[in-house]
């Protein structure tokens, strides 16, 4: 484990709305951490050290928790919808050595032939690893690929240790062919023209003569 991702933590004795608020407060966050059969255990962890390390995907954290390590994977990041901030966090326990089924997110590089442009259909991989070795992202090269390739899951270079669990057949990137814009401007011309008719029905009416009825 990297010495970035071990944190101190402290086991929480208060609960509620209010007490998470507190410890918000304080620039700390709640969590709990459960699996392997072992009871639920409420934490507070430091809020900067957490935000920095759960930029990455799939973070394994070293947890210090009353003199003990525990290793533990974040599992779900409950954040704030307006103002993003983190409210709570979901651990696993895990172990040294253990394998875990994780979704790895796709990082496309380069650029296709010509005016093809690719589309990523799958944002993430699932796969299983080692839990202290979990792949960061999967790096996916479209340079020079011509329009209508297929990148599929099983394409996929995947480092050793790391094994497949989606269907090899998942559509990762599709290179196509640009589509042509619409603009509208058939539309405008047709109203121009339609314009334009009006204009000259109304000079006609002007050049008119006047009507008998109008001289009375």
């Amino acid at each position: 484990m990297a010495d970035e991702n071990t944190l101190k933590a402290e086991l929480r004795t208060e609960f509620g709305k209010g007490a998470a608020r507190r410890i918000r407060a304080d620039n700390k966050i709640p969590a709990v951490i459960y699996g392997h059969g072992t009871e639920p255990q409420h934490v507070t962890l430091p809020g900067h050290e957490v935000m920095l390390i759960i930029r990455k995907a799939n973070a394994v954290l070293d947890l210090d928790i009353a003199g003990k390590s525990q290793l533990a994977l974040v599992k779900d990041v409950q954040k704030d919808p307006v103002r993003q901030i983190i409210e709570h966090l979901d651990l696993i326990v895990v172990r040294k050595g253990e394998k875990v089924t994780v979704d790895v997110p796709v990082h496309v590089t380069g650029e296709p032939a010509g005016d093809a442009i690719y589309t990523v259909d799958t944002a993430t991989i699932t796969v299983e690893a080692e839990a202290t070795h979990i792949p960061e992202s999967f790096s996916v090269s479209v340079e020079g690929l011509e329009e209508g390739t297929q990148i599929l899951a099983s394409e996929v270079e995947l480092p050793k240790g790391t094994t497949l669990i989606a269907d090899p057949e998942t559509l990762i990137v599709n290179v196509t062919a640009p589509q042509a814009v619409d603009l509208g401007e058939s539309e405008e011309t047709e109203g121009e023209e339609a314009e334009g008719d009006v204009v000259e029905s109304d000079e006609s009416a002007e050049d008119a003569p006047a009507s008998d009825e109008g001289d009375n």
